[in-house]
């Protein structure tokens, strides 16, 4: 990379790349919901909810995931309250991001997951899917619409939107 655009020493996390397949990451301690949207970030599907099995088989899968589809990065959902506080889940949230970069060598961003839970529950509630299946599905249909809604803001907004794992607490972005 020339001087010019070369990476800040001063980041712990590599450069958010302008294209490339993501995955959205609906965190949570016991279950992760995953999507994935297309190289070209206009078409995203849920893919799984992930079972939490301790650290090692964790990043394990991480890692994994990261090369089967082929991700160039993550969005991690970040649960901020209406009024744009955050909570202990948050500060969870961004441990887990830093993580998984860490993890995965890619880059990760933060992005409010405010509502995600509500819209999945809706897309869901139209189904011929029993109660205990639509329970199954949620958390990945949640990540699905964080994805959706992260693409959708930086293509409203022309930039990238989010948090970098290194921004300090502030309640984040949405479509706003």
């Amino acid at each position: 990379m020339s001087a010019d655009h070369g990476p800040d020493p001063a980041a712990t996390e590599p450069p958010f790349p302008p294209t490339g397949r993501l995955a959205g990451v609906d965190y949570g301690t016991v279950r992760i919901g995953i999507a994935v949207c297309d190289p070209d970030r206009i078409l995203a599907s849920p893919v799984e909810v992930y079972q939490v099995r301790g650290e090692t088989r964790d990043a394990d899968y991480f890692r994994r995931l990261a090369d089967q589809e082929r991700l160039a990065g993550f969005v991690v959902g970040l649960p901020i309250h209406c009024d744009g506080g955050e909570s202990q889940k948050s500060k969870e949230c961004r441990e887990f991001a830093r993580w998984l970069s860490e993890q995965t060598g890619l880059p990760v961003r933060l992005f409010d997951e405010r509502f995600s839970t509500a819209a999945a529950k809706e897309r869901l509630s139209g189904g011929r899917l029993s109660r205990q299946k639509k329970k199954k599905q949620l958390d990945a249909v949640a990540a699905l619409v964080l994805l959706e809604s992260f693409l959708e803001a930086c293509r409203y907004h022309g930039v990238l939107v989010g948090q970098s794992i290194d921004d300090q607490a502030d309640g984040g972005d949405t479509l706003e």
